[in-house]
């Protein structure tokens, strides 16, 4: 990867008033949004990634029992982990694509709540801005999609970021493939604004609890497996400011790694449609926790000293549950 340069920030701050969420944007900051936790002060959510797909390949049947769970976790909201439209992202606004893929597929009333979404290397083949349009969040109100953006829910913050933009081969050998890098250019600007950005926020952050957000992989067995761009430039970051966990999707399987070498929880879910059977590179089974390469999605809840994650399959069968708690996990 290239080095990054520095570039000159100028602070540019805009307020809006949107769905009921209160942002700040910045040069020099993320967008920040809020939710707010239940009166006993929890909150309870389910990641799903690399969905899009009009309902085939099992789509539907994922977002079934995420309606189920949905319902029996009482979730407040939705994290999608990117890949959200296949194969080429949205080809603009008014793309049927994202009716037949998203409003149309998760109608069950549990899941009218927020979606929470970052972009995946298929969304950046697409019309990025259309992803990012404020006139989705108009189409379906539970809409919200950035590049990166902070979601403060109290006792947790949730870093998103935008990882495809750090991947070398989507710039040096794209293959066939277009993508929309029209407000990423200068990536080297982009990249280093970006890693800064969230140093910063990491580091002013007073969360019990630090989750980030991306798109591909850090740890993972998978089909993609690790990806050194972010080994090398964001992992030291987040060890540094001690994140708890980093959730992602990318690789089309569910998957819980607790490497011994980090008190990172690596977590993937990306079976929200699309699997690949059989696609998984030998790793430490110490390290292991879960490898499943069906279709399936993950819930947590959450408060301010323990955290439950349970893995569920297309049928709603848990797979996989492990707890944590701050008293195991806090920062020293």
């Amino acid at each position: 990867m290239a080095t990054f340069f520095k570039n000159p920030m100028f602070l540019c701050l805009v307020f809006t008033a949107s769905l009921g969420l209160f942002s700040v944007f910045s040069v020099a900051e993320l967008p920040r949004f809020h939710h707010p936790v239940k009166p006993d002060g929890s909150i309870s959510f389910l990641v799903i990634g690399d969905w899009g797909r009009e309902g085939l390949y099992n789509q539907s049947q994922v977002a079934l029992q995420m309606g189920i769970l949905g319902k029996k976790h009482d979730i407040d909201f939705v994290i999608s982990t990117g890949d959200n439209f296949y194969e080429d992202g949205l080809r603009g606004i008014d793309d049927p694509a994202f009716y037949e893929s998203f409003t149309n597929i998760y109608t069950a009333a549990s899941l009218q709540k927020k979606w929470y979404t970052v972009l995946g290397n298929h969304d950046y083949r697409g019309n990025v801005e259309a992803q990012l349009s404020p006139i989705l969040r108009e189409k379906d109100k539970r809409w919200l999609c950035l590049r990166s953006f902070i979601l403060n829910a109290d006792i947790v913050e949730f870093f998103f970021v935008d990882t495809t933009p750090f991947v070398d081969e989507y710039f040096t050998d794209p293959g066939n493939q277009t993508y929309d890098w029209k407000d990423v250019s200068p990536r080297e600007n982009y990249l280093s604004n970006l890693t800064k950005d969230v140093d910063l926020a990491l580091k002013k952050s007073t969360a019990n609890w630090k989750i980030v957000v991306g798109h591909h992989t850090i740890k993972s067995a998978g089909h993609h497996g690790v990806t050194q761009e972010l080994v090398v430039h964001l992992l030291p970051i987040f060890e540094a400011n001690k994140v708890d966990i980093y959730m992602n999707g990318h690789d089309h399987c569910l998957e819980h790694i607790d490497c011994i070498d980090s008190k990172i929880q690596f977590l993937t879910s990306g079976g929200g449609s699309k699997a690949w059977r059989g696609d998984v590179n030998w790793w430490n089974p110490k390290e292991m926790k879960l490898y499943y390469d069906g279709q399936g999605f993950m819930s947590v809840q959450l408060n301010e000293v323990g955290a439950n994650f349970t893995y569920y399959d297309v049928f709603g069968k848990v797979l996989h549950k492990f707890m944590m708690s701050k008293e195991l996990y806090s920062a020293s």
